[in-house]
């Protein structure tokens, strides 16, 4: 499946729009991920601990959104974008959505 965080596919041309295609993840922090952090934080630089945590829930919310414009008879979802909030202390949400559309 197409996906752009453009409103169009070069090249293709979008015969229909079928709605709004999402997906979406909410995952808290690890206690032996939270120690690990805390010591990087007082050495500096990155804390790759949750950067792959984040990387790992763009992914699964990107994949649960495919699978919603699947469900739609999508072809393509356009215009995606991605979107991160904070739950409770310690606990995020990662939203993806775009708009699920049918190809010439």
């Amino acid at each position: 499946m197409i996906t752009s965080t453009t409103e169009t596919i070069p090249g293709r041309e979008i015969s229909e729009i079928l709605g709004i295609a999402r997906g979406n993840v909410v995952r808290a922090r690890f206690v032996g991920r939270d120690l690990i952090a805390g010591l990087r934080a007082i050495v500096g630089g990155e804390v790759s601990e949750y950067t792959k945590l984040m990387a790992e829930s763009r992914e699964q919310a990107q994949d649960r959104m495919l699978d919603h414009a699947k469900s739609l008879g999508a072809d393509a979802v356009v215009n995606v974008r991605f979107s991160t909030a904070m739950i409770l202390q310690g606990t995020s949400e990662i939203l993806v959505y775009g708009t699920a559309v049918k190809l010439k």
